[in-house]
């Protein structure tokens, strides 16, 4: 026969893992930015290590921030591309893509959402689209840049709030590189043993955005994305409307744009010839 104390004892162990399951899922809840935003505040470089002229601007959110970024300018450029960069450092670990797009005749704004850099603030999912929009109003008041010449460009989480921007401003072209679906979906493959969905405070939901975007789209995606599964660029690029193309490159998460060399040059280069007016 058991006894009443086994069954106390039974009953402890089973809800040894309830207990622990429930304080995982309360700790993911609590500390959700810190798995989403990975910012650093020190400006470890500038354009002008690699020979680039640059202008540091600041421009004011409709919320009160004060953004910080760099105006990189390219001689007869073809356009002005507008960078939000991924969910970790700041706009000084991006200087081998302003290179590229400097090479490409596009002169760049590259900022960092509040939090990150110089840029003060706390993060949010709508600060940074408020940050990005900031951005673009600084384009068009200050620089006096025609919309249909702006490239808005997103990489991995920014191609999120690229995207967003794209559907509250109409763009001379977007290009969304290494991206995902949503912050969801990529927390519910990472994570299938939590319930994302029901417990994520962010979404971040770049292939609901791009339905509504009216420009071309760029795709850029590698099959040998460790971080983001190939399959989320081919389902962006689906759900995009015309006219779109798809750019398959090969690499890592955060150096596939490098590893790529020349077929990432020619494939954005080839984009913006057909679609930049």
């Amino acid at each position: 026969m058991i006894t009443q104390n086994t069954w106390h004892t039974i009953g402890l162990v089973l809800s040894i893992p309830i207990v622990l399951y429930s304080c995982l899922i309360a700790i993911m809840m609590v500390f959700q930015p810190r798995f989403v935003y990975f910012p650093r505040s020190e400006i470890v470089s500038t354009p002008g290590d690699i020979g680039l002229s640059y202008e540091e601007v600041t421009f004011q959110t409709k919320d009160g921030l004060t953004i910080y970024g760099w105006f990189i300018p390219a001689k007869q450029a073809r356009g002005v591309l507008l960078f939000c960069h991924g969910n970790a450092g700041n706009i000084s670990h991006r200087l081998d893509s302003i290179k590229v797009f400097h090479d490409l005749g596009l002169s760049t704004l590259i900022f960092d959402y509040r939090g990150y850099g110089k840029s003060k603030g706390r993060l949010s999912e709508k600060g940074t689209y408020c940050d990005a929009e900031a951005a673009w109003d600084y384009l068009i008041q200050n620089r006096h840049v025609l919309p249909e010449k702006i490239v808005i460009f997103g990489r991995s989480l920014g191609g999120a709030i690229a995207t967003w921007l794209a559907t509250e401003h109409t763009p001379g072209a977007l290009i969304v590189e290494s991206a995902f679906t949503s912050i969801t979906d990529v927390g519910a493959e990472l994570y299938p043993y939590i319930p994302i969905r029901c417990i994520s405070r962010f979404r971040y939901g770049t292939i609901n955005y791009l339905k509504a975007i009216d420009c071309p789209v760029l795709i850029v995606h590698s099959r040998g994305d460790e971080l983001i599964s190939f399959k989320h660029g081919r389902w962006l690029f689906d759900a995009a409307p015309e006219p779109k193309e798809f750019l398959e490159i090969t690499g890592d998460h955060n150096e596939g744009f490098l590893t790529s060399g020349k077929r990432y040059r020619d494939g954005i280069d080839s984009f913006l010839i057909k679609y930049l007016k």
